[in-house]
């Protein structure tokens, strides 16, 4: 019995994560590789298309990134939204750790 339930306590608990939107237009690459066949090639493709283009427009405009086709845009839609945010360089790279400053 307490299987059971553990069995539901970890369905529910995992089940907003497995419905999380990713906006690619500030996704990091890690953000974009949980994406359904979106690898690190391809993400990294993403965040230097956004780099050169200043972000996407719509959802629409991941087809036109080099590795994208229709099939892959079928199963990412669903998946994925554009924000009015562009995504800048430091959007990109990792936060640094804050440094606690000496009295």
């Amino acid at each position: 019995m307490k299987k059971i339930i553990l069995g539901y306590l970890m369905f529910f608990a995992l089940l907003p994560a497995a419905y999380a939107v990713v906006d690619i237009n500030i996704a990091s690459q890690a953000e974009l590789e949980s994406l359904n066949g979106i690898g690190p090639a391809k993400a990294q493709a993403i965040i230097e298309y956004r780099k050169k283009n200043g972000g996407f427009k719509s959802v629409d405009e991941l087809d036109q990134v080099p590795g994208i086709g229709q099939a892959t845009m079928a199963n990412l839609k669903k998946d994925i939204t554009v924000s009015g945010k562009k995504a800048s360089l430091a959007d990109t790279l990792p936060k640094p750790e804050k440094v606690a400053k000496k009295k």
